[in-house]
């Protein structure tokens, strides 16, 4: 038997103007902007929301947007869209692909926005369906980390009713049309650290007279791939990426310094810490075996909190979801190392439910080589990938999963 909540979804969103839908989507796509630069997604989303009848703030936390829709007595439910893009030079070949060279919408974020629009539009005609409060957020900033936090900081629930429960989702790679839901952890936390050797500078051809930071940092590199494999216990997640190394200006030249740059994704807050205690100790103990100087400079940076759901807010959305798209669309994959700051707009323990929503287009996953899901994934362009296009049929149902998980808590 059907719920109300998926019945009043179906109702909702049965004539979704998903052409406009999708031209909004272009848009954005052409003009991506990067984190905390959103100006004109920011505006073109404060315009759409104004115009669906919702109090709408901009200008939070730099670029965030807030949309509030009061409808009577009821819980108030949050959604969140996160705008910002990345600096990656687009290589989809689409005919609406980015037109600011350098940038692109390569996470969906642009979609995102666009679903946001949508369900805004449709809850909004369907007032006399449900009651309660609607809290439409967009969200600066996911891609640094910061976004979330600039807005709390700048009062979002101070300013605005604070949700009694928060809903967001993503786009990902997948046979399009598929809802990834994890009742507990979804995504990991991560956490970035900056490594400074300290050499001393010299000429290429007097190798003896300098300690060079070069090698000290290449044997570091190597070093560091050790801690997952013989310092996390085979029943724990993790990974250690080293992004960048720089170092020196010539090839004659044995710079004085070099700099690396790591990221560690963690699911637990123990093997976090003891991560970062061993990037220190192999640090400090490959630069003593090289005679450096001075102790290398390990900076722990920005990080990300692990996301974690509310397993019963999560079990009601995951089962209308089933409702509304068929019980087979919806997959508990498991944890994924991916991380994100929407835990951030749960300050205090609020409950959440965050999920995934699979959008590669079916030529592409059916060309795609491999004959299990594990093999195609990571064949299909992924986010943050030069060529990530996010299917256009998954507009309309992005706005129905955000609607009836809406419904779901506002009824």
């Amino acid at each position: 038997m059907t719920s109300p909540a998926a019945r009043t979804a179906l109702d909702l969103t049965a004539d979704l103007p998903v052409s406009a839908l999708e031209d909004f989507y272009r848009d954005l796509h052409r003009h991506p902007e990067l984190s905390l630069d959103e100006h004109r997604t920011a505006a073109k989303l404060t315009e759409r929301l104004r115009r669906a009848g919702y109090d709408t703030t901009d200008g939070i936390g730099g670029t965030g947007v807030a949309g509030v829709l009061r409808n009577g007595d009821g819980p108030v439910v949050l959604l969140r869209a996160d705008m910002d893009a990345l600096p990656v030079q687009e290589e989809t070949g689409l005919p609406y692909a980015s037109e600011t060279p350098g940038l692109m919408h390569a996470c969906g974020h642009d979609l995102h926005v666009t679903w946001l629009v949508g369900a805004a539009e449709a809850l909004s005609a369907g007032r006399d369906t449900w009651s309660g409060t609607l809290l439409l957020v967009g969200q600066p900033a996911e891609e640094t980390g910061l976004g979330a936090a600039r807005m709390m900081a700048d009062g979002l629930y101070e300013r605005f009713p604070r949700p009694d429960v928060l809903l967001g989702q993503h786009a990902a790679p997948g046979p399009a049309g598929l809802y990834a839901h994890v009742p507990g952890l979804i995504l990991s936390a991560s956490t970035d650290i900056d490594i400074v050797v300290h050499g001393v500078g010299g000429h290429g051809s007097r190798p003896e007279t300098a300690v060079d930071p070069v090698v000290t940092a290449c044997f570091l590199v190597t070093r560091l791939q050790t801690i997952v494999s013989r310092e996390v216990a085979a029943g724990e997640s993790a990974v250690l990426t080293v992004g960048r190394i720089e170092a020196g200006t010539l090839p004659n030249i044995i710079p004085a310094s070099a700099r690396i740059s790591l990221n560690i994704r963690t699911q637990s807050e123990h093997v976090r810490t003891r991560m970062i205690e061993a990037v220190r100790r192999i640090a400090a103990g490959e630069c003593a075996a090289a005679g450096c100087p001075r102790e290398p400079e390990v900076t722990v940076g920005s990080s990300f909190p692990a996301t974690v759901n509310d397993s019963e807010t999560d079990r009601r959305v995951s089962s209308v979801h089933a409702e509304v798209f068929g019980a087979a669309t919806v997959l508990a994959p498991g944890p994924a190392m991916g991380s994100e700051d929407f835990p951030r707009l749960a300050a205090g323990g609020l409950p959440y439910a965050y999920w995934f929503v699979t959008t590669t287009p079916p030529d592409v996953w059916a060309t795609a080589p491999g004959d299990d899901l594990h093999h195609k994934l990571a064949a299909v362009p992924s986010n943050h990938s030069p060529h990530f296009t996010p299917d256009l049929t998954t507009v309309a149902p992005g706005v129905r999963a955000l609607v009836s998980g809406a419904l779901t808590l506002l009824n």
